[in-house]
């Protein structure tokens, strides 16, 4: 059996300058990343993901200057293994900056992805040393709703499926970092349509609509424009892709992980 490939982890955690989250004013606290759900803060599950994945050697986490001290303070990591780098103004120039002089593989994630674990980043990396240069995470409607049928509300619809984004990325290495353009926009392609047909081309987003390509097909495409390998990972679990961006997925994602907590605790009695 081959070694675990080694790899370096990205946390974005920063917000987006002068808004301030309804999320984190809620919790009272001055980011999302630290509001708590289920006994510590956002960012620390996904954290405590990344690091129980066999190979992880070290990790980046994108956030705004001011919040290095108090992330460090909650981190449950030495500081020795984490490095923290300015957050840009969009996210591609945060991705760019974070990858910096980093070799190998890559694992790009959010610090809301909760319910984030070592065997969905396993997977991830599996794909991004064989077969691609870039990985997508994504599960179906199904698998999503019966994770839980409040845990997201908008699908990208395909040939094959309907899907939900898991916010979990992977770049085989420097050279495939170059895909993060699609992010310049700021994502959430679901929610804002027009940003779509930027990243991907009118053509592909025509194809798209009319339900002519699969979910394997659309990233074949979208490799071709950037030269790359893009494959999806699709993932059994749906709650993979239920991430905490408002009160009503925060709910949600804090119902799986009492789940999760209630399992494991069942499991090593």
């Amino acid at each position: 059996m081959l070694p675990d490939p080694t790899f370096t982890a990205i946390v974005l955690a920063a917000q987006r300058a002068g808004v301030v989250d309804p999320l984190a004013e809620a919790h009272g606290v001055s980011h999302k990343c630290v509001v708590p759900i289920g006994g510590k803060p956002l960012i620390v599950h996904a954290v405590e993901a990344l690091l129980a994945t066999p190979g992880i050697a070290r990790m980046r986490i994108v956030v705004e200057p001011e919040m290095d001290a108090p992330l460090r303070s909650l981190l449950p990591v030495t500081t020795s293994k984490v490095d923290f780098v300015p957050a840009a103004d969009n996210l591609a120039d945060s991705v760019f900056a974070a990858t910096h002089g980093v070799d190998g593989p890559l694992i790009v994630t959010t610090a809301d992805n909760v319910l984030l674990t070592p065997g969905a980043v396993s997977a991830m990396l599996r794909t991004i040393t064989t077969i691609a240069d870039v990985g997508v995470a994504m599960a179906t409607k199904y698998a999503v709703l019966t994770a839980h049928p409040e845990g997201q509300r908008r699908f990208y619809r395909f040939a094959d499926d309907e899907y939900s984004n898991c916010n979990l990325y992977g770049f085989g290495g420097a050279h495939a970092i170059k895909a993060a353009e699609s992010f310049r926009s700021g994502g959430q392609f679901a929610k804002k349509p027009m940003r779509l047909l930027a990243a991907v081309g009118v053509i592909n987003v025509v194809l798209m609509l009319t339900k002519q390509l699969s979910l394997k097909s659309a990233l074949g495409r979208l490799g071709r424009r950037f030269k790359l390998r893009i494959a999806p990972v699709v993932l059994a679990d749906g709650s993979h892709a239920i991430d905490v961006d408002n009160e009503r997925t925060y709910n949600c994602a804090a119902v799986l992980l009492e789940k999760r907590q209630g399992q494991q605790i069942k499991a090593a009695a």
